[in-house]
């Protein structure tokens, strides 16, 4: 029987579906939003990073190489999640569905818990490829220690900080190792007049309104933060609840109090963040170190003389380097029993996931096709300049890849940017130095169904702290509010869950 959760999620999404029978086959490439209906052939649901869908250049050679008989139902990015809940509620999901994240994962736990997704950890050993796939991601996606999901690997911890070498050097700075280092070359290139043009006119680092992939919870970190929970007393705590965060705060309060950052950061996007960094006007970025490639290639074509360069090994005042890790997937794959029946179809559908892992494959969802696509160098994949090219024809498929480089043999990148080559390299020597979140395995109901709004308290309090608008005791009386509304019932739920 469904419980009253699930009939609200329906009679909200059945609303939805309203809003979304109308849209043209143009953000799709098989009709319907159902699966395909027999055994040997299936559809993939994914997510479409791109404006337009690809053309079959690749799927028809992806076909012809696993031999399976597939389509792709291409939903853009934007609308995924409603697209995706209005199926599950109208019980009309294809075969294999593509998560986008941890957060739509931890939505369908229940639906999981109802046995209304196959369980696929019994069958891995079976296949020679997703046998290889890392037991320690897979673990991050088990339910009641069931594996239901493939994972598309992502590098555990990319964050790090990407400054302005030129200003550094004209101000006779190094690459800061401390936060106390960070803080100084904020000052000096807001103050220190670090483009020489004799104009106050530059700030220390551009920051966006986003806690977690802005610069707020990389410097967290570096001051010693956990990673969303963390254990005191013996028990497990939200982050905002340990000293390192307010350490944290006050760390970003002092640069927004002396203008080192730029002081509407609580309501800036991220196109407008890097706007400020490619442009001249800030001098430091703390996000995925792999952002520099993009934002090089803009800010050199304002600038030709503008050199950039990374930075991760930054100690907080315990004298330790420390940074956050994500759970080591970006999306995940599932398959409903609604419309996989039958454990001879599931099998079906699992082996094209293993022929998927094989290097050919996975180098062709991957990379495209070479000597059009890319080229090999140096026993790794340099793509082509041609971006359009290669974003029309063949980066919607990655979206549809399982496991990562060490798992399914796929040429790494090879870049003819050496900072970017060193970002790649500190992604790596991250992996030394993890925070992991220990609720990951763990779950909540409460968390499920009210940790989103929850978080907004605190968020606000964390803004509201920096810019001046509360001081501690405001803060400390905004945890009380979260713990009164239902953060207490999350605090014992996931402690009653390890």
């Amino acid at each position: 029987m469904l419980n009253w959760r699930k009939w609200k999620l329906i009679t909200i999404l059945l609303l939805s579906l309203l809003m979304f029978v109308g849209c043209s086959s143009n953000s799709e490439s098989s009709e319907g939003t159902g699966g395909s209906g027999d055994g040997d052939s299936f559809t993939i649901m994914a997510n479409l990073h791109t404006p337009e869908v690809p053309n079959d250049k690749i799927l028809e050679k992806l076909q012809e190489e696993t031999g399976k008989d597939f389509e792709i139902q291409w939903v853009p990015d934007s609308n995924y999640e409603d697209r995706l809940n209005t199926a599950f509620a109208t019980n009309s999901l294809p075969e294999a569905v593509f998560l986008k994240n941890q957060s739509s994962f931890i939505q369908f736990r229940d639906a999981i818990e109802d046995e209304q997704f196959w369980e696929v950890g019994q069958y891995l050993e079976e296949f020679e490829n997703l046998s290889k796939l890392k037991d320690t991601v897979l673990d991050n996606t088990l339910v009641n220690g069931k594996l239901y999901t493939l994972y598309q690997g992502r590098p555990l911890s990319s964050q790090g900080l990407i400054y302005r070498k030129d200003w550094a050097d004209k101000l006779g700075l190094e690459a800061p190792t401390t936060t106390d280092e960070l803080m100084e070359m904020a000052r000096a290139f807001t103050e220190d007049d670090p483009d020489g043009n004799g104009e106050d006119d530059t700030f220390g680092l551009t920051d966006r309104s986003d806690l977690i992939y802005g610069a707020f919870k990389t410097v967290s970190s570096w001051f010693g933060t956990p990673n969303n929970w963390g254990e005191q007393d013996g028990k497990l705590q939200p982050e905002f609840m340990f000293d390192e965060y307010k350490q944290t705060m006050d760390f970003f309060k002092e640069m927004y109090d002396n203008g080192y950052i730029n002081q509407d950061f609580p309501v800036t996007s991220k196109t407008d963040q890097q706007e400020f960094f490619k442009n001249g006007t800030a001098g430091m970025y703390v996000g995925s170190m792999g952002d520099v490639v993009s934002i090089n290639n803009d800010a050199v074509a304002i600038n030709p003389d503008v050199e950039f360069d990374v930075q991760n090994k930054i100690k907080g005042p315990g004298g330790e380097f420390n940074i956050w890790s994500i759970p080591g997937y970006g999306s995940l794959v599932m398959f409903p029993k609604s419309s996989v029946e039958t454990e001879e179809e599931l099998l079906n559908i699992l082996e094209f996931f293993d022929q998927m892992m094989t290097p050919e494959v996975a180098n062709l969802s991957y990379w495209g096709i070479e000597g059009e696509h890319y080229e090999v160098s140096e026993d790794r994949a340099l793509p082509t300049d041609d971006t359009a090219l290669k974003d029309r024809e063949v980066k919607p498929y990655m979206s549809i890849g399982i496991g990562e480089p060490e798992t399914n043999g796929r040429y790494e990148s090879k870049f003819d940017y050496d900072v970017k080559e060193k970002a790649e390299e500190l992604t790596k020597e991250n992996e030394e130095y993890l925070i992991e979140d220990p609720t990951v395995p763990l779950y909540s109901e409460t968390y499920v169904n009210d940790g989103a709004r929850l978080q907004e308290i605190i968020t606000d309090a964390t803004y509201n702290y920096i810019i001046g608008q509360i001081d501690e005791a405001g803060f400390d009386d905004a945890i009380e509010d979260w713990k009164s509304q239902g953060g207490d019932a999350i605090i014992e739920e996931f402690n009653a869950s390890e």
